[in-house]
């Protein structure tokens, strides 16, 4: 082989490494990047999902606070109720006694 040849080859092989390195390189990189992106992602899910749960949580606790004011308001009207009548009750035993004892 000639000088000419050998330095042909030389320089072909040198460019087949430099580009198999930069092919290494720019898969890194790449790798890197849909590795950086796939992190973006879950971050930004997890904040979306953070955000829903804490809406969820609101949303819950104004309904049971109202579920839990009709119910105090529901026991409030049936006490009133129940107290009227043993109120009733109650005068008419006392007045059943008086009759009783004024009658015997």
């Amino acid at each position: 082989m000639s000088l000419d040849m050998l330095r042909i080859v030389c320089a072909v092989e040198e460019e087949s490494r430099q580009a198999v390195l930069s092919a290494k390189q720019k898969a890194h990189e790449a790798i890197s990047e849909a590795h950086n992106v796939g992190s973006e992602s879950v971050l930004s899910t997890r904040q979306r999902a953070k955000s829903e749960i804490a809406h969820l949580l609101r949303v819950s606790d104004q309904k049971a606070t109202e579920q839990a004011k009709e119910l105090a308001s529901t026991t409030a009207t049936k006490l009133a109720a129940g107290r009227a009548r043993s109120e009733k009750r109650l005068d008419d035993a006392a007045t059943f006694i008086v009759e009783r004892i004024v009658n015997n």
